[in-house]
């Protein structure tokens, strides 16, 4: 169904329908935890007291101009002075390479991405790179190792979805930082390994490598199944077990969150925030038809 609920969402009736109607920003609400970064701090604060982590991400892709790239550099250098100002709150912060001016060139990108990471390392935060679609991959891991040599607590995302993510993972700094997801975006079915079946096989596998091979992995899953196993690899290992932190997004399975939690497994939510929300929420409607059924029953009963 992901591709299908993908297209029908950037249809423009549908995108106005959810971005301009009381129910679509009530659905919404359920993901985004608002459009301000005090909202997101207090969506933060609320899970820190549950003894859950967090990890910031200002909404955004794809700027046009120079300004627009400034202007989101500001943004996230915001970011960082504000969790910076929370030290209860355990903060990772998220950027998207888009937003810094990937699309105008690498060394645009580069040189906005630089000062996030120069605040972000005096204030003792992490830095993790999202990864976008296809046709950023290359792009985003020339910054990666850019930003990776100049400050080695930076991380990046990788998407067990793609066939070229295995060959991706071998080429990594040794040791280094990696958000293990499975992806969201609609990308030509030549260069993915499949259906879900084949996409959670590859995701054991790259988990099963990258351990091995020493990095630290954030396992973002809601996958039971998944997570099931990951445990299993982790019983009785303390070294690998070290290098593993459960990561989810805000608003989905939160009883899951909870009992990885109480169980005394680190656990990391993705929170989201901003007025660019909408690609997001059809990313997360497209994911599990349980998130499509709450956005369409909200509309039915209206």
């Amino acid at each position: 169904m992901r591709p299908t609920v993908l297209r029908v969402a950037h249809h423009p009736w549908v995108r106005h329908l959810a971005t301009r109607s009381r129910v679509g920003r009530a659905v919404a609400d359920r993901f985004v935890p608002g459009e301000t970064l005090a909202e997101a701090l207090a969506a933060a604060r609320d899970l820190a007291e549950g003894g859950v982590a967090v990890m910031l991400n200002h909404l955004g892709e794809n700027v046009t101009t120079q300004r627009e790239a400034l202007d989101e550099r500001e943004a996230y250098l915001a970011e960082v002075a504000a969790a910076a100002a929370a030290p209860e709150i355990d903060v990772i912060i998220s950027v998207k390479l888009t937003q810094l001016g990937l699309d105008e060139s690498v060394e645009a990108c580069v040189s906005n991405l630089q000062p996030v990471l120069d605040a972000a390392g005096e204030a003792g935060l992490g830095v993790m790179i999202d990864m976008e679609d296809h046709t950023y991959v290359d792009r985003t891991f020339a910054v990666f190792r850019d930003a990776h040599e100049r400050s080695p607590s930076t991380g990046l995302a990788i998407q067990a979805y793609l066939k070229r993510t295995p060959d991706d993972l071998f080429a990594l700094p040794a040791g280094c930082r990696i958000r293990l997801v499975k992806g969201a975006y609609l990308e030509p079915s030549a260069i993915v390994v499949g259906g879900k079946r084949e996409v959670d096989r590859a995701y054991g596998r790259l988990f099963v490598t990258a351990l091995d091979r020493g990095h630290r992995i954030d396992v973002a899953t809601h996958d039971e199944r998944l997570l099931a196993r990951v445990r299993q690899r982790l019983d009785g290992n303390d070294d690998a077990r070290s290098r593993v932190e459960f990561q989810m997004l805000y608003g989905v399975r939160r009883d899951l969150q909870a009992e990885l939690a109480g169980q005394g497994y680190p656990v990391r939510v993705y929170i989201p925030y901003g007025t660019e929300w909408y690609p997001y929420l059809t990313r997360r409607m497209a994911e599990r038809p349980a998130n499509l059924w709450f956005f369409v029953s909200n509309l039915v009963r209206t």
